[in-house]
């Protein structure tokens, strides 16, 4: 339960993180409120995680989430370069999660 916690937590980081480009562009409230709402959840899901997980592992992962599916995002819908390297780093970063889960 508490891995899928953590994946929800950074799912909802990068909604977060979506709504944030969307807020820069937009500058509405409906663009506030879901930020808001998104790093709300991301934040309550973590601390769910962290419940049974130790805090290094959750964060890192979360992080990892977070910071990886920001980037994509950026790739697929914001027209950010898709270069090969880019997308080995964020790969990288992906494994390092894994590797995290896999010896927690």
């Amino acid at each position: 339960m508490a891995w899928i916690s953590l994946i929800f937590a950074g799912l909802f980081e990068m909604a977060g993180v979506a709504m944030i480009n969307k807020l820069n562009k937009d500058r509405n409230w409906q663009a506030l409120c879901l930020m808001l709402a998104s790093f709300g959840a991301s934040f309550i899901f973590l601390s769910v995680a962290m419940e049974s997980l130790p805090m290094g592992t959750a964060y890192a992962v979360w992080t990892g989430i977070g910071a990886s599916g920001g980037a994509i995002l950026g790739m697929l819908f914001y027209n950010e370069p898709k270069s090969v390297l880019r997308i080995l780093f964020i790969a990288m970063v992906l494994g390092a999660a894994i590797g995290l889960k896999l010896i927690s």
